[in-house]
């Protein structure tokens, strides 16, 4: 069937994206799904770092890439073997669990080594990719078939996505597509970060480091779940919405620091060497640093080893929140069903895949939280 949708021609292109355009948008090909795999008409996608890293060169991936890795949309048609029914809302989520390697048996603490291997190779998880495009010929020629790859198994920058059945989470219709999309990346990573890393015990403070949309997401789940939570971010207007969301505190980075802050829990959210430090510095004695922010590949970051064991502290990474989407998006709908988990406050705008070049320039800057593709 012929789609539309947005595609990634080039890494490592220069910002304003405005300006140079490393995205496109135009039809492709997309073929039926193959073994258990499902056809999703595309209704919300949202507009995370992890499309920005692949964009600025931070996250090398192959291209040409049709992008968009957090999204919901109804099921429209079922390769052989799938489970899902037509007209079943899902989440889209950016890693297939095949549930069977020794990394899926770690209840989520390793990403799945068949839907790793999947992702930076461009394909679905079942193998091969199901997107193609007609490219003019050179000198005006006859035009080729050119194959696209698939974005972290799912594309969902576009009207429609082929994906492996493994790479979607069913939700009740009355999740809304706004806040079905969120739960695919933001709230998985966010949330996973705070319940299924960080662990925090009945009354202890939980600090956040970073609040775009992974890192407010991580507050509104400490905060539904009864904890003190402390919000640092360099940008005034997010600290407001953060204290608007629950946060006790809302404070830069330098401020917390002079303060001396510390938390037995402490996420850092932005994907920086100098957010790791700050994180670090904010965890109490005894306390754990999460990190699920991905920084470049060469960033480096210095921390004093000897606190680790003079105050037994611990760091763990968290790679997509530790999830097991499928066990964790329910509970997160539960939240959000009984009032407590305000996710509609993610979302800073909605737009067109015209407006992704702009929309990138915002996400750069530090002053969206979480955009949304509505089709």
């Amino acid at each position: 069937m012929l789609i539309t949708g947005a595609v990634l021609e080039r890494c490592g292109a220069p910002a304003p994206y405005a300006e140079s355009r490393p995205v496109t948008v135009g039809p492709l090909e997309l073929d039926p799904p193959g073994e258990r795999e499902v056809l999703v008409r595309i209704e919300a996608a949202g507009l995370c770092h992890s499309d920005l890293s692949v964009v600025d060169g931070n996250r090398a991936r192959p291209v040409p890439m049709l992008l968009g890795h957090e999204a919901a949309g109804i099921v429209e048609a079922t390769g052989p073997g799938a489970r899902l029914a037509v007209g079943q809302r899902v989440v889209m989520t950016f890693l297939p669990r095949c549930g069977q390697c020794a990394q899926c048996a770690t209840d989520g603490r390793l990403p799945c080594a068949v839907g790793s291997a999947a992702n930076a190779a461009g394909t679905l998880v079942g193998g091969g990719r199901r997107l193609s495009r007609t490219v003019p010929g050179a000198d005006g020629g006859a035009g080729g078939v050119q194959e696209v790859h698939h974005h972290l198994g799912v594309s969902a920058f576009a009207s429609h996505a082929v994906v492996s059945e493994t790479s979607v989470v069913p939700v009740d219709d009355d999740v809304p597509p706004d806040v079905a999309a969120l739960l695919g990346c933001a709230v998985l990573t966010g949330g996973g970060a705070v319940v299924n890393a960080g662990r925090p015990a009945p009354g202890d403070r939980v600090a956040v480091v970073g609040l775009g949309g992974v890192g407010m997401a991580a507050l509104l789940v400490a905060v539904a779940l009864g904890h003190e939570v402390v919000g640092v971010d360099a940008v005034p207007a997010k600290l407001d919405l953060a204290r608007e969301l629950g946060a006790t505190v809302a404070i830069g980075p330098q401020e917390a620091a002079d303060q001396s802050l510390r938390a037995p829990v402490v996420i850092e959210a932005a994907g920086s060497a100098r957010a790791f430090e700050t994180a670090y510095a904010l965890t109490a004695p005894g306390g754990t640093t999460v990190t699920v922010g991905l920084p470049h590949p060469d960033a480096r970051a210095s921390i004093s080893p000897l606190s680790l064991t003079a105050e037994a502290r611990t760091v763990v990474g968290s790679y997509l929140g530790s999830a097991v989407p499928s066990r964790d998006i329910p509970r997160y709908v539960e939240l959000w069903r009984a009032g407590r988990l305000p996710l509609e406050r993610l979302v800073s705008d909605r737009i067109t895949l015209d407006d992704l070049p702009a929309a990138l320039d915002r996400l750069a800057s530090g002053a969206a939280l979480r955009q949304l593709v509505m089709s």
